[in-house]
């Protein structure tokens, strides 16, 4: 029985290998993989659990891997219409194209499972790389596959990165590129802070999501600096959308808390929890103040034009398919044990007509 390949090994997993250890002929595998041909749906899962444990890579796919046809980066993304990260797939997508790359785009669908479904898809179809948008799960299984995952994309001549995100832990080729996102909260929480707010509703994300987590970690830290206790009951987590901005707010109203600021996560949840305070009956910055995240066209657009958090969004698609492309024509930096660089942009607080000091309300 062959033995599994071990990441990195000179000799890849061949369909014989496939065959054997899926204990049928070759010709059935061929079947299942190419999928023009009827198998019964025992045989198929019996032969891709044995690709999936093999980390098979067709032939074809291997050939073009190994210089031929036109790379390919695909893009992963939790919500292709998000503005925020569509800005990352830009400068990703542009950067390729002046290259002459092709660039694919898949959506996850805020689903940790099919985000590593699509990673594993993407090994399968030779892609140059796979870049990844976006905050993390943060719990061990899911980063243990990604890891897995990152490893057999290395063999396969591909690579993983991870955009807008903390890197893997330990010994796992991927690249990272992220932004200051605990330092962007602190210093928007600091803003708050300064302007004389000390009831501040905070609005990071899901609290599963790094993101999320670096966000809420900043603010804390912002609160702790200017000597201010820090309420969890002023916590309200949900999904980077205008939804949870406008039911964070019209619960929190119904519930009488009693806040002067809200810190959203997204200038998205910004946008609802704006409209919400004003369904309210109450008015920005006069009544309450608001402030975002991102820096996306909205901040600008919305009245009052919002206070946020700049991030270089683009920029970082553009370093991301830089770093691919430097790996392939031999010019990157390749480091033992991670094998890999992480970047890290700035950030910075965009001051607009969001904010005042806090007025007492009735």
């Amino acid at each position: 029985m062959s033995q599994r390949k071990a990441a990195g090994d000179a000799g890849r997993a061949t369909i014989r290998d496939v065959a054997e250890r899926a204990g049928v002929s070759v010709a059935s595998v061929s079947r299942v993989l190419s999928g023009n041909y009827p198998v019964s749906e025992e045989l198929r899962r019996r032969v891709m659990k044995v690709v999936g444990d093999l980390d098979y890579v067709t032939n074809a796919h291997a050939r073009s891997l190994a210089g031929g046809g036109t790379p390919t980066v695909a893009i992963l993304i939790n919500n292709i219409t998000g503005a925020a990260f569509a800005h990352v797939a830009k400068g990703v997508e542009g950067a390729a194209t002046l290259r002459g790359w092709l660039s694919l785009v898949g959506t996850t669908g805020d689903d940790p499972e099919r985000e590593l479904a699509l990673v594993n898809l993407m090994r399968q179809q030779g892609v140059a790389a796979v870049v990844l948008l976006g905050g993390a799960y943060d719990y061990d299984e899911y980063q243990l596959r990604m890891a897995r995952f990152a490893r057999s994309l290395d063999a396969a001549g591909s690579h993983l990165v991870l955009v807008g995100r903390p890197p893997l832990e330990g010994d796992v080729p991927a690249t990272t590129v992220d932004y200051d996102n605990e330092g962007g909260a602190y210093a928007m929480a600091s803003h708050l802070l300064s302007a004389g707010h000390r009831k501040v509703l905070v609005l990071p994300g899901h609290a599963e999501l790094t993101t999320a987590q670096g966000r809420l970690k900043g603010a804390r830290r912002a609160f702790e600096a200017y000597g201010v206790p820090f309420d969890p009951d002023m916590v309200r987590h949900g999904p980077y959308d205008y939804e949870h901005g406008y039911e964070a707010i019209e619960d929190s109203l119904r519930d009488g808390l009693d806040f002067t600021a809200v810190l959203a996560g997204t200038d998205v949840v910004a946008a609802g929890a704006m409209q919400a305070l004003r369904a309210g009956g109450l008015r920005v910055p006069e009544d309450v103040s608001i402030v975002g995240y991102d820096d996306i066209p909205l901040a600008s657009q919305l009245t009052p034009q919002l206070t946020t958090v700049h991030v270089p969004y683009e920029e970082m698609g553009r370093a991301a398919l830089r770093a691919v492309a430097d790996r392939r024509e031999g010019g990157g930096t390749r480091r033992k044990g991670s094998d890999g660089d992480h970047l890290v942009l700035g950030t910075h607080v965009v001051v607009r007509n969001s904010v005042q000091p806090p007025a007492r309300r009735s």
